[in-house]
């Protein structure tokens, strides 16, 4: 039974989220043929402000991106 979670950062729309989930399950079950039903996706949504990548915190890089706007 596998269980799948995945951090993206919010900003994504349901529709999305939906197609990942599918698209995942899809993967799993083509690979590992369990079935559809057995598998469990937990997609755990993060705040830009909350993520750096080389020092620089990711709401500061990509502004704009997602309806974000970085403020000063």
């Amino acid at each position: 039974m596998p269980f799948v979670t995945v951090q993206i950062a919010k900003g994504h729309s349901l529709e999305k989220k939906r197609e990942l989930a599918q698209a995942i399950t899809e993967t799993l079950v083509s690979t590992l043929g369990t079935k559809p039903e057995w598998v469990t996706i937990h997609i755990d949504e993060f705040e830009r402000e909350n993520w750096a990548v080389g020092g620089e915190l990711h709401s500061d890089k990509h502004s704009g991106r997602h309806g974000e706007k970085v403020t000063s």
